[in-house]
């Protein structure tokens, strides 16, 4: 069964009088289980498709189908549900929120199901142990590496148990240890959580950690090499 399944997707943007085509006639299918990675220069349309499977921006035409659900006729209030079951979003700039610990950064997601506060503290436990920083729960983020930061981030992703796992630039901003300790959990909760990953990167050596590599270029999806 396909996780995402994208049909003839066009995204333009207006810019002052001009229409900027983002991404042109896209199709794509996406295996449940996979690992896939986006290439591409910088403007060639990766994280605007990320963010079009993540419900974040609609397209301009097409469909966008992900475990089956047509996403792109959505309404806000129902894609904001849709969104906080379904998808893990891991972004390049962590996105912590500093006055909140690593608990609290990852507990944020669970505010808005009917959890307790009991199955709220289990659920976080469990994952900050998946990205082996449960010994740094009471931390707050300026107390933090790079690379610990970015972990916190990718168990706040995962604490609601989502089907998909989206990474715009994962490791953009850090250094080359912590970049494989992240591509490294990224990889585990592929393999043996059966978690599909998306991610997008600019960066080969980040790319040989996924099963399926796609490229874009000026906004067309190229055919598999």
């Amino acid at each position: 069964m396909s996780a995402v399944d994208i049909r003839n997707v066009t995204k333009t943007f207006k810019k002052e009088a001009a229409e900027i085509v983002a991404l042109c006639d896209t199709n794509l299918g996406i295996g449940s289980g996979e690992f896939l990675c986006l290439m591409g220069p910088s403007g060639s349309g990766k994280s605007t498709l990320l963010n079009l499977i993540a419900g974040i921006d609609r397209p301009s035409k097409g469909q966008i189908m992900v475990g089956g659900t047509e996403i792109s006729q959505m309404r806000e209030s129902q894609l904001a549900v849709w969104r906080n079951h379904t998808i893990g979003f891991v972004f390049q700039t962590f996105n912590l929120i500093p006055v909140l610990t690593a608990f609290e950064n990852v507990e944020l997601p669970l505010l808005l199901t009917r959890l307790s506060k009991a199955e709220r503290r289990e659920h976080v436990e469990t994952a900050l142990s998946l990205v082996g920083l449960k010994d740094r729960m009471t931390h707050y983020p300026r107390q933090l590496s790079g690379g610990q930061e970015q972990r916190v981030a990718i168990a706040r992703a995962i604490v609601t148990d989502p089907a998909l796992i989206l990474a715009d630039e994962p490791t953009g901003d850090l250094d080359a240890q912590s970049a494989d300790e992240i591509l490294a959990i990224l990889e585990s909760l592929n393999r043996e959580s059966q978690k599909t990953v998306i991610m997008v990167t600019h960066d080969p050596r980040a790319a040989r950690h996924a099963t399926v590599i796609r490229h874009l270029d000026k906004g067309v999806l190229l055919p598999e090499r």
